[in-house]
Parts: C-alpha cells; sequence; structure tokens
C-alpha cells in the first residue's frame, strides 16, 4: 500500500520523507523538483514489542508503509503527465503543510495552514473534473452508437461526482455503494483517495502541548472530522534531531519535551490506519511479525496474507488478544484459562489478533 507525500514549496515535505524512510537522497536526485522518491517506513507497535520480549524470537517483523515523496504541488504541476501519474498509483495522501517559522527557509506566503488546505484541495479538485469532463464527452458519443448498461450506469455515475465535485467537495466525500467504488477505481481520482493533513509546526519548550493543540490553533478542527481525512502534527525539526540518537537518548529527549513518543511514530500509524489497515500477529521463537490486512478481514482471507497455501487450506485460526497473551505469560496458560479459541474461517480478524493457522496443506 503506498501512501503519497504532497505539499507546497518550503513546506518540510522532502525532509518528512527522509525522516520517515530514512532514505539518502543523492545531490541528483534532489536537484530534480519532478523526481518521486520512494522509501518504506515501518509501523511502530508497542504490542508487538511486548509479544517480543515474552517470545525473545530470532526475528522480529513490524508492518510496513511505503511513501512517495512528489515534488511541489500545483495547478501547473497536475497537468504533467509523470507527476499526475505518481499521484494517481497512490492509495492515500498525507499534505505536509506548514506551520512553522525559519529564518532559514523563506516563506513563499504567509503562514495559514487553511488557506493551503482549500487550494491545494481545489488544484486536485479541478484535475478529477477535467478528467471527468473528457471521459463524459466520449461517453455520449458512445451512447449515440449504442446503449448497454455498463455506459448507462458509467455515465450517471460521473455525472453524480461532477455535479459533486461543482459544489467544491471532494470525491472521498461522496457517498458511493460498493459497486460505484468499484466502477470508478480505474480513474484513480485524487480528490477520492483518503486524506491525512499534516501540520509541521515550529520547536518549542512545551513541544508537547503545541502537538496536541495545534489542529485547533491552526483552525484545522473542522477539516479533521470530514469523512475520509485526518490530521496529525509533528515539529520536524525535533524528528531530524531524534533520528540521529540512540533509542535511550531518544526517550530522554522525547521526555524533555514531554512527549512519550515521537510524532512521526503517530503520523505513521495515522497513515495506516487512513488506508483501512490493521495488524494481527504471529508470534513464536522463531519470528514474531504484524501482517498487514484491510479492516473487516475473514480469517481466511487474513491466512491468505501469510501465504495463499493458507488460505487454501484453512481449517481454523487459533486466536487469542495480544493482551490476554501477554497477561496469561504463555499460550499454554491461555489455553487452559480459556482465553485461546478455536475461529472458523469466516470468523472478522480484529486488531491486535495473536493466530496460528491450523491447515489440510
Amino acid at each position: 500500500m503506498k501512501t503519497g507525500i504532497i505539499g507546497l514549496p518550503q513546506v518540510g515535505k522532502t525532509s518528512l520523507f527522509r525522516i520517515l524512510t530514512k532514505a539518502n537522497l543523492t545531490e541528483h536526485q534532489l536537484a530534480n523538483p519532478r523526481e518521486a522518491h520512494v522509501g518504506v517506513a515501518k509501523v511502530p507497535d508497542e504490542r508487538l514489542d511486548k509479544l517480543a520480549a515474552l517470545y525473545n524470537p530470532k526475528k522480529l517483523t513490524h508492518a510496513s508503509v511505503e511513501y512517495v515523496d512528489v515534488g511541489a504541488i500545483g495547478q501547473e504541476a497536475l497537468k504533467e503527465t509523470a507527476y499526475i501519474g505518481h499521484l494517481r498509483q497512490v492509495d492515500a495522501l498525507i499534505h505536509v503543510l506548514r506551520a512553522f517559522e525559519s529564518d532559514e527557509i523563506p516563506l513563499v506566503a504567509p503562514i495559514d495552514p487553511l488557506r493551503d488546505v482549500k487550494n491545494v484541495e481545489f488544484d486536485l479538485m479541478v484535475s478529477d473534473l477535467g478528467q471527468i469532463e473528457k471521459r463524459l464527452e466520449r461517453l455520449e458519443k458512445d451512447l449515440k452508437k449504442m446503449k448497454t448498461p455498463d455506459l448507462e450506469k458509467e455515465n450517471e455515475l460521473l455525472k453524480k461526482a461532477k455535479a459533486h465535485l461543482e459544489t467544491e467537495k471532494p470525491l472521498r466525500e461522496m457517498e458511493m455503494s460498493p459497486e460505484d467504488k468499484k466502477r470508478i477505481r480505474g480513474f484513480m481520482f485524487l480528490s477520492e483517495k483518503p486524506m491525512l493533513y499534516v501540520l509541521n509546526i515550529s520547536e518549542s519548550m512545551e513541544l508537547g502541548q503545541d502537538l496536541e493543540a495545534a489542529v485547533v490553533k491552526f483552525n484545522l478542527s473542522e477539516v479533521a472530522g470530514r469523512q475520509n481525512a485526518g490530521t496529525s502534527a509533528i515539529c520536524g525539526k525535533v524528528e531530524a534531531e531524534l533520528t540521529e540518537m540512540s533509542d535511550e537518548d531518544a526517550a530522554e529527549f522525547l521526555s524533555s519535551y514531554g512527549l512519550k513518543e515521537s510524532g512521526l511514530s503517530r503520523l505513521i500509524r495515522k497513515s495506516y490506519h487512513l488506508l483501512g489497515l490493521i495488524s494481527f500477529f504471529t508470534a513464536g521463537e522463531d519470528e514474531c511479525r504484524a501482517w498487514t490486512i484491510p479492516a473487516n478481514s475473514r480469517a481466511q482471507a487474513a491466512a491468505g496474507a501469510i501465504h495463499s497455501d493458507l488460505e487454501k487450506h484453512f481449517i481454523r485460526a487459533e486466536t487469542i488478544r495480544w493482551d490476554q497473551l501477554l497477561e496469561a505469560g504463555s499460550e499454554a496458560n491461555a489455553r487452559s484459562k480459556g482465553t485461546l479459541r478455536l475461529e472458523g474461517k469466516d470468523y472478522i480478524v480484529q486488531d491486535g489478533d495473536v493466530m496460528h493457522i491450523r491447515h489440510s496443506g
């Protein structure tokens, strides 16, 4: 699953990408403003770390999210085939918003994150509207030649989407049936993608409080409550310093700011959940691992995330919540307590389940 990172110039977008993915970008890569950068970040998960402490496995594998950093966004950039192609391929977007002062990084315009949200959203909607209008012209010609139920349904859906965009609302806020979503999927509309707005704020001695208050301070409360959207806040300057530290020094550094974890950890988790994803775990002496599946997945489909053969030959899933397993101290204790249970193929896997798949393969 890919998440695209977008933003206006001088907001700290590429810096955030580098911190997230620990990518070492060359001067040549940085010199080309239209080159997309791709990297992977592991999803921090205290639950998995605690399971690893119980099992002391040979290997520990966290879930991961792939991030794509593209050049500064704007109407001109969105007319470029390569630029828009990168954005169409992602499953969700992170819009980095400048909310920090800096003498070293000049301001392109006065700090106003809400204005930037509206401007970029407008550009995404204009791009989608242009795509819809072209397709509707083509459909009109095709329908004159021969009417088919598929073409008529597509025509009706795109007219509905056009009307929705003309009210200046993104497609992620339009009500659609599963059939509608399937029909529209091939267009890869930009304003339909889930959006996480990330405020990049200034460093301060009360950083913990400032991060908590940022969404309200910069008037993004209404934006945060919208459908398929979310907000987070980080201090890019502090996050960059944290990447240079050992885990012990980083924990002490965060504590001095009144923080329990980095803003980056929250951001990665939020982008993971924004994609509609959850984690279940497999745990043992060989490996403790987080597996990524869509929310509301059945147990048999979850088994397929591990290996297609497990889905094919699925019998039962031995299942327990991660915290119940820790409380029991071992699977044997959990079994005797009755908290380790057998679930069938239609069981809906919950975020944080620990599972062992029984199969006939």
